[in-house]
């Protein structure tokens, strides 16, 4: 692979922020479908050869440590699946945008990347070097 240089790596990086800003709306996720039995001994879902009642539509999602799910209504199965597959793109496209930012990091001088700091300001905390709140 030939090294790229640092203002082809630059625009590569501009080219996915742009696709980036592109995708759209977006959702995490995904969509199943679902058939199930009721229960009823006398359905027509009791039968060996019967696939059950559905299909009903599920989009299910993480939040935190717990799973998230919503029944979708049949109009708005196919918005969902487009969103949840924006969202994958969305995944695919970060993905990139780190890895173009790594090769400038490593392709990038050292000394250029240090952010500027006015004369006479210092970077970090205001809080007093002793670590101690000052009185109220």
């Amino acid at each position: 692979m030939t090294e790229s240089s640092l203002a082809e790596l630059e625009a590569e990086r501009d080219r996915l922020y742009a696709q980036l800003a592109a995708v759209g709306d977006f959702r995490r996720g995904s969509v199943s479908e679902n058939w199930r039995r009721c229960g009823k001994p006398n359905c027509a879902c009791a039968a060996a050869d019967h696939p059950g009642h559905g299909p009903r539509f599920l989009w299910t999602r993480r939040a935190g440590r717990k799973t998230i799910g919503r029944q979708l209504a049949a109009a708005e199965v196919g918005k969902v699946r487009a969103e949840v597959a924006r969202h994958a793109e969305f995944t695919a496209i970060s993905e990139q945008i780190a890895e173009v930012s790594e090769r400038i990091c490593e392709a990038r001088p050292s000394g250029s990347d240090a952010p500027s700091v006015p004369e006479g300001e210092k970077g970090g905390s205001s809080r007093p070097s002793h670590g101690r709140r000052p009185p109220r």
